[in-house]
């Protein structure tokens, strides 16, 4: 069993992880590159903060949206990306054992998705991806209460999927509300050097690219689990 969890979680959290790295090219490591030099003080938000989300991302122009953080930067986040995706996939191969039910690729997406809803999705309702340079609460906060959102909501999804009756049900809903009841830490005062039209673009990319990486490592988990019987 260790040996069939461990080869899952390898093989398929590396090419996830690969796979990923190669869509942040095309979609968030742009804005964040751009929104650091609103950080620095290079640009003028009123001159170029939409027109650069609309030629790199509307038109396609390579020039505009090209990173430019060099080779170590794209290496180290690349290693990031395989390390968080064994991570994650030695997670879900821990689910699939007990569990103690048939998964394949089908139903691998499923517990991808709930895999996105619990370390995306949820905590995004009370702290959605932010880019450099935006004002944010104590980081320690921060923290706690992802740690909270994430652990009631996958304890919710659990009791409504793995629970009968009406009570589990409730539950399970009570579960998924308490940490956003509790409401997430926020800072001081709102605003930041980035213009908000990137910062919003940013968010909304990063969960789309969230989304496609958990349904991925889902389905290729549930595949060679099923491979590997």
């Amino acid at each position: 069993m260790f040996r069939r969890v461990f080869a899952t979680a390898l093989i398929a959290g590396a090419l996830c992880g690969l796979g990923i790295s190669a869509v942040q090219e095309l979609t968030t490591t742009p804005l964040i590159l751009h929104a650091e030099t609103f950080e620095k003080g290079g640009h003028n938000a009123l001159d170029s903060g939409i027109r650069f989300a609309s030629r790199a991302f509307a038109h396609g122009d390579a020039a505009a949206g090209a990173p430019t953080g060099g080779l170590e930067r794209t290496l180290y986040t690349t290693l990031a990306n395989v390390l968080t995706g064994v991570g994650f996939a030695l997670l879900l191969a821990a689910c699939f054992a007990l569990a103690a039910r048939p998964v394949d690729g089908r139903t691998g997406i499923l517990w991808g998705i709930a895999g996105f809803a619990t370390v995306n999705l949820a905590p995004a309702l009370g702290l959605p991806p932010e880019v450099p340079g935006a004002m944010t609460a104590d980081l320690a906060a921060r923290q706690g209460w992802w740690l909270l959102c994430a652990a009631s909501t996958a304890a919710g999804l659990w009791a409504m999927a793995f629970r009968g009756g009406a009570i589990w049900t409730a539950l399970g809903i009570a579960l998924l509300a308490a940490p956003h009841l509790i409401g997430a830490p926020r800072p001081d005062e709102v605003g930041g050097a980035v213009p908000p039209e990137i910062a919003a673009h940013f968010a909304a990319a990063s969960l789309v690219t969230a989304a496609i990486f958990w349904c991925g490592l889902g389905w290729l988990s549930g595949a060679l689990w099923k491979r590997f019987a």
